[in-house]
């Protein structure tokens, strides 16, 4: 097969060539996994099939861009710490990204992937397949055409598949883009790169506190990130952002639907909003215009991580908190840990990136979520607790855990499936 134009062009290859991004150490994995989204076990099961995945069944994943490793290394180990078989590929144009991804994970021992240097423009050529899920996770923000650059992936998804991606949100990156236009017009083409992060941290120093980046407290990783973090946030050539409308045409385009924003509640205008009518023509919006509204209120979301699937499978990609032999399974959450935090608790006060928001609870959430070990299905939850007089019947039962799946899955720490699988 013909190989497919250039997705990325000479200068971003020599950038993660010279400054691999995110920046890790290897020797980090002894002491933690760096757990994220997309591409968490648990998220993949409940937004891409429904719940519905089956452990026994091999998975094949693509990380398309998969940088310097997180995403690939943190799924790997979900996996082989189930002995879950999966095949799971990392694609990167880097090959310092690359060196460090696989020093990761023999780190860790992994023996559950295969790695391959080659952009996504590759993907035909390659002949690697079919994939159940593909990871996409900023990268389709830095290339020529993000829009071809999905559909490629598109292509490559096995009947039943989906993807998680990961792309900039423009309202959270206010003051990103006057920097790199700045330095662009400060700097010349044969300056060295070296030199170029010099006077950004210069140009950061001498920002005056009516500049729209310096008043931008939710874009860090030109403090924290190291040289690679600024070079990535203050001098990329090849960036865009987007706002919550044109993911959901990025994404229709390619022939997607999305099932759903991590975290959900980020994308709900109502916990922004306390006035009652605005409330109430809140509730009158489609599921899209929501989330756009909860964009423009909210102002700080400075990333858009979401899941889709093919159209014709959204439906059968929505997981439900309704069957008796549906699991709970809480997110990286100790079921008791959390029980005891929420005793007589009425709300989950949440902070959105310095908004304050109000969740609220149902009377006996620590009770049910005590009980919300990642085995036990719903209908068992309700046999435990029908001496309770309010969950006698499994309407009432079911009514008050939706109240409580509402407020914790909205916080992206109670996702769904049809097997066991914490």
């Amino acid at each position: 097969m013909k190989k497919g134009p250039p997705t990325i062009d000479d200068s971003i290859r020599a950038q993660y060539e010279a400054y691999p991004y995110p920046a890790r150490d290897p020797a980090e994995e002894k002491r933690r996994l760096v757990v994220g989204s997309p591409s968490h076990l648990l998220e993949i099961n409940h937004y891409v099939f429904g719940g519905r995945m089956d452990p026994k069944r091999p998975l094949r994943a693509l990380f398309a861009g998969g940088g310097t490793g997180d995403g690939t290394v943190m799924l790997a180990q979900q996996l082989a710490d189930k002995d879950w078989p999966a095949e799971i590929i990392y694609l990167d144009p880097s090959a310092s990204a690359l060196d460090v991804a696989r020093t990761r994970a023999e780190a860790r021992g992994l023996q559950n992937i295969q790695f391959v240097q080659a952009a996504i423009s590759d993907l035909d050529e390659l002949n690697l397949g079919r994939f159940d899920y593909i990871d996409c996770c900023g990268v389709l923000h830095h290339l020529i055409d993000p829009g071809a650059g999905l559909e490629r992936l598109v292509g490559a998804l096995a009947e039943g598949g989906g993807v998680g991606i990961m792309v900039y949100g423009e309202l959270g990156r206010i003051g990103v883009y006057h920097i790199q236009e700045i330095l662009r017009l400060l700097t010349t083409p044969s300056l060295d790169d070296s030199s170029r992060i010099v006077m950004a941290r210069r140009l950061h120093e001498q920002l005056p506190e009516s500049n729209w980046f310096k008043r931008n407290p939710y874009v860090r990783d030109h403090t924290d990130g190291g040289d690679a973090g600024l070079f990535d946030l203050c001098l990329h050539s090849q960036d865009r952002a987007y706002t919550v409308p044109q993911v959901f045409t990025l994404a229709e385009k390619a022939g997607l639907a999305i099932t759903g924003f991590i975290e959900p509640a980020r994308y709900q205008p109502h916990h922004y909003l306390t006035d009652p009518d605005l409330r109430r023509r809140v509730e009158s919006l489609s599921w899209p215009r929501r989330c756009a509204l909860a964009e423009l209120v909210a102002g700080n979301l400075k990333t858009h991580v979401f899941y889709a699937v093919k159209k014709r499978r959204l439906e059968s990609a929505l997981a439900k908190p309704s069957g008796r032999k549906v699991v709970p399974i809480l997110r990286e959450t100790d079921n008791k840990k959390l029980a005891g935090q929420l005793a007589n608790a009425e709300r989950i006060v949440a902070d959105f990136d310095g908004v304050t928001v109000y969740l609220p609870l149902p009377p006996l959430a620590a009770p049910l979520v005590r009980l919300i070990d990642g085995n036990r299905p719903m209908g068992d939850i309700h046999k435990s607790l029908a001496h309770n007089k309010g969950l006698r019947s499994w309407p009432n039962f079911l009514s008050e855990f939706r109240r409580l799946y509402d407020t914790l899955h909205g916080l992206n720490l109670m996702l769904l499936s049809h097997h066991p699988l914490r």
